[in-house]
């Protein structure tokens, strides 16, 4: 297919301003589930591909918290990044604990079975249609703003990703604990010799960045449905946006994951067929011209 730039036209401005909110919209999600895999890989030095699957699991148990306890979003919103980061601390003291200095591409085969394992799990279970999960009645609704009409569902989704990812981002940048955290990834052994439980803190982590990704699952699960497909359709996407902003980088996965989501949606405008891809094309260009991507370091 050809792209005529000589016949291209404007669409109208509420169906622009449509797709851009839907661009921001994927953008936050792009941007906390990178933040996620950001703080796992900066710290344990591993990718982790069960990154999606661990969102899906969010969206799953505030689906099972609704339906099973009757806790509706607001509760399922604290309860459920609590419980699934709790799993995540399991999984990283059973399994991944014992990959730790081997190379990336354990870690990786290792998170991918266990991804295929959750997702099969699931999908044994509720097939691959997408079960609905209500908007919370005090974000029912929208503003009229003139040029769209903006659901406040959809707003509170923007300013609230926005608040954890700053949020993240000033913990480990700008607070002790972050401090040690980044002291972590460079001399464990001396960090521990100041009396802090170095293991400990990596347990953590990856149970804060598995959270993180459940946090998004809830907040996803009104918009996009509970399926046990959500977390493989997305974090392909979610590895390039890490990839575009620099691996292990905190700004850059917040950076690019917004960015990205609004360019993803200006491709829904002018140039639909393109949306799909755009941003591996991005991811492409970039690793040409500077492989450790924009906020990333070389290692």
């Amino acid at each position: 297919m050809v792209f005529d730039w000589f016949h291209l036209t404007v669409p109208p401005a509420p169906a622009m301003f449509a797709q851009l909110l839907v661009g921001l919209i994927n953008g936050a999600f792009y941007a906390m589930l990178s933040l996620g895999l950001a703080v796992i890989f900066g710290l344990l030095n591993i990718i982790n591909f069960a990154h999606g699957a661990q969102y899906m699991l969010g969206a799953f148990c505030a689906w099972f918290l609704l339906n099973a306890l009757g806790l509706g979003y607001w509760p399922a919103l604290i309860l459920a990044p609590i419980i699934v980061g709790a799993l995540g601390i399991v999984i990283e003291r059973l399994l991944l604990r014992h990959i730790y200095g081997l190379d990336h591409l354990y870690g990786l085969l290792l998170t991918f079975g266990l991804a295929l394992i959750i997702e099969g799990v699931f999908r044994q279970q509720y097939g691959s249609s997408g079960q609905p999960y209500a908007i919370p009645p005090e974000l029912q609704g929208g503003q009229r703003l003139g040029f769209m009409f903006l659901p406040n569902y959809r707003a509170w989704v923007i300013v609230a990703s926005l608040v954890v990812c700053l949020g993240t981002w000033f913990t480990i940048e700008r607070t002790r604990l972050g401090a040690y955290l980044r002291a972590a990834t460079e001399n464990p052994v001396l960090v521990q010799a100041f009396g802090i439980n170095v293991p400990r803190m990596i347990t953590l982590t990856y149970g804060a960045g598995v959270a993180l990704a459940a946090l998004a699952g809830v907040m996803a699960a009104p918009i996009y449905q509970v399926s046990p497909l959500m977390g493989s359709n997305i974090i392909i996407t979610v590895f390039a946006v890490v990839v575009i902003g620099g691996m292990g980088s905190i700004l850059g996965a917040i950076v690019s994951g917004f960015s990205l989501g609004l360019v993803e949606g200006l491709t829904k405008v002018f140039y639909p067929e393109a949306s799909s891809t755009v941003i591996f094309v991005i991811m492409a260009l970039i690793l040409l011209v500077k492989p450790a991507g924009f906020f990333g370091r070389a290692r």
